[in-house]
């Protein structure tokens, strides 16, 4: 079920300098919308939303919880909410052909890595052509580097967008994501994928190396070489269990900063803050910066995050999906 409450109208709050000309240049290109999306990786609901359709949108790890690379600052976690296939006594297309029947509409497809950082999509293309064909189904990926076969599948696929995180550091690939490449992999992915006609949906994760804004400005420029669909925005979030569980991310300023300069670096495409970003108080100044700065949507809102978009004189929008995904 899904609620929308219009809480008591707070005074509304000055916008900073630093940000005010994103939310301009978001006036230029876009409408006066905002989208709010619960992605399906769990219940979200606040005093201004309560949204129950997890079945809506479905995560799956085509390899449970197993990943070579145990990045430092994940761990594994992130694979543990999703639906594991290798627990279900069926393949991909049986899967999903369940999940249809009660009510999904959309998946993403992700998994843990190779050694090569490739997460092994390619050996599911056939079963992911008839979920497409047959069911109807929204597919996202998470291909990870995706090498040129793979990227020429996808294209095949007819996905609705390709999630790569994007790292601007060779210290941060080695050191987070133990994995011996360096940033000109992650530019021959986007270009490979983007060569074949695949939806770009590029994610930046500000504070990676261990809370420090290091190589995110690099991973920025070199995303901005390429036609997007849109441009994800997340945060270091300490994860317990994980080596950065007791690490602190960006400041509040740097990470404003970040959004405000993204939005200028990329004034027509859409922009959105992912669900990865720290909890408690931050989540919700990280949310109005976001708002302040032009960005076109957020996942997974903080309490009050509604209301202070309307202030800001835009309308939510309620999708059950990731972000982008709008059913059309």
């Amino acid at each position: 079920m899904l609620n929308l409450s219009i809480p008591e109208i707070i005074p509304q709050a000055p916008i900073p300098p630093v940000l005010k000309e994103g939310l301009e240049i978001r006036r230029k290109h876009f409408p006066d919308t905002i989208r709010f999306h619960n992605p399906g990786l769990r219940r979200h609901r606040t005093s201004e939303i309560s949204c129950q359709q997890v079945q809506e949108f479905v995560s799956i790890s085509l390899t449970g919880t197993r990943c070579a690379l145990d990045c430092k600052h994940c761990g594994t976690t992130v694979l543990r909410g999703m639906s594991d296939l290798s627990r279900h006594n069926q393949n991909l297309f049986e899967l999903c052909s369940e999940l249809a029947g009660r009510g999904t509409r959309g998946i993403l497809i992700s998994g843990g890595c190779d050694r090569q950082g490739r997460v092994p999509i390619l050996s599911h293309l056939p079963e992911l052509i008839r979920v497409r064909e047959e069911l109807g189904m929204t597919i996202r990926v998470h291909p990870g580097l995706a090498d040129e076969e793979t990227a020429a599948g996808l294209a095949e696929l007819d996905i609705d967008g390709a999630m790569v995180d994007i790292i601007g550091d060779n210290r941060t690939i080695r050191e987070v994501y133990h994995l011996d490449a360096d940033t000109e992999d992650y530019d021959s992915a986007m270009e490979r994928l983007s060569r074949h006609g695949v939806p770009l949906v590029p994610h930046i994760i500000l504070g990676l190396h261990f809370g420090k804004m290091l190589g995110e400005w690099k991973a920025l420029e070199m995303t901005a070489k390429y036609p997007l669909k849109l441009l994800v925005l997340v945060i270091l979030m300490p994860l317990n269990g994980t080596e950065m569980q007791n690490v602190s991310p960006p400041s509040l300023e740097e990470i404003g900063d970040f959004f405000n300069n993204a939005r200028k670096a990329l004034p027509q495409t859409e922009i959105m803050l992912g669900c990865a970003r720290p909890l408690g108080h931050i989540k919700k100044q990280v949310d109005r910066l976001a708002i302040d700065a032009g960005l076109n949507g957020i996942a997974f809102p903080a309490d009050g995050t509604l209301s202070y978009a309307r202030q800001r004189g835009l309308e939510p929008e309620i999708i059950n999906a990731c972000c982008g995904v709008n059913w059309n």
